[in-house]
């Protein structure tokens, strides 16, 4: 069978969707990968969905028109919970995965019954989630902090940050949701899961963490025609994967050493 040779495109407000191109290069490691970070719409959880969609929907457009992919995830939680529905509307053809909190394997994990998702502050208040955990946790409580400081963290302080540094980080939210008696945190903002490993270690046994990256990747490639176990013919293209950004000045150290710790290729503008 002839192997479509156009890349998977990741899109997040910022560096947050790194992780998920990390787990579908693991699990595909013979595709080809473009990441876009909306720079000049960053940070979408402080925003209207109204804004949210008109940013989203425009950077997708600006990305497709440029790279042609075969699938774009939507590696952004709140994208995904605000505008996923005129994303979809705006490529019809086309595949687009969002990004959900992990609410089903969380309520699997959940001995108390009581589940935290840490997001933005608009994917916490977002009506989408609240009928998320309807759907598969109706039995559990939720509990929904908002935590755009670690967004900002993520995004401007990590690369730099100190492994106590990091910890401190995420310590408000986990202390905030262990007080409330949660026995299961999702990481319901992308960005988080840079400090998937600081969560936990705050949590100690108090908390499983989880996060939909590995589902994601399972989805996608369930997609893109994959079996259980099947990989493309080839080797790995990671030499081959690049990141672009919204805006046309030039990138911040802070892309350049998100894109050198991921294996990208800056590849410059859009839009």
């Amino acid at each position: 069978m002839h192997h479509d040779e156009r890349p998977v495109a990741f899109f997040d407000s910022g560096v947050g969707g790194l992780p998920y191109l990390a787990a579908a290069r693991r699990r595909m490691p013979a595709e080809r990968y473009v990441y876009l970070a909306d720079r000049a719409g960053f940070p979408y959880g402080t925003k209207t969905k109204e804004q949210v969609v008109a940013l989203a929907t425009g950077a997708v457009a600006a990305l497709v028109a440029r790279i042609d992919p075969k699938a774009v995830v939507v590696a952004c939680n709140t994208a995904t919970e605000l505008a996923i529905d005129e994303i979809r509307a705006a490529n019809p053809g086309l595949a687009i995965v969002g990004t959900v909190p992990a609410i089903k394997p969380a309520a699997a994990l959940s001995s108390k019954r009581r589940i935290g998702v840490v997001a933005t502050q608009a994917a916490a208040s977002a009506a989408y989630l609240t009928n998320l955990a309807g759907a598969w946790a109706a039995d559990c409580a939720l509990v929904k902090i908002g935590d755009g400081a670690l967004v900002d963290f993520v995004e401007h302080s990590y690369l730099a940050a100190t492994p106590e540094q990091r910890q401190e980080a995420v310590r408000p939210s986990v202390s905030a949701m262990l007080e409330q008696g949660v026995d299961v945190i999702v990481l319901g903002c992308t960005h988080f899961l840079h400090l998937a490993n600081e969560f936990r270690e705050v949590a100690g046994d108090s908390a499983i963490i989880v996060d939909s990256s590995d589902g994601i990747a399972s989805r996608l490639a369930t997609i893109l025609g994959y079996t259980e176990n099947s990989t493309t013919p080839g080797s790995n293209r990671a030499d081959k994967d690049c990141m672009y950004l919204t805006g046309q000045r030039e990138p911040e150290p802070v892309y350049r050493g998100f894109a050198s710790l991921f294996g990208l290729t800056m590849a410059g503008s859009i839009a």
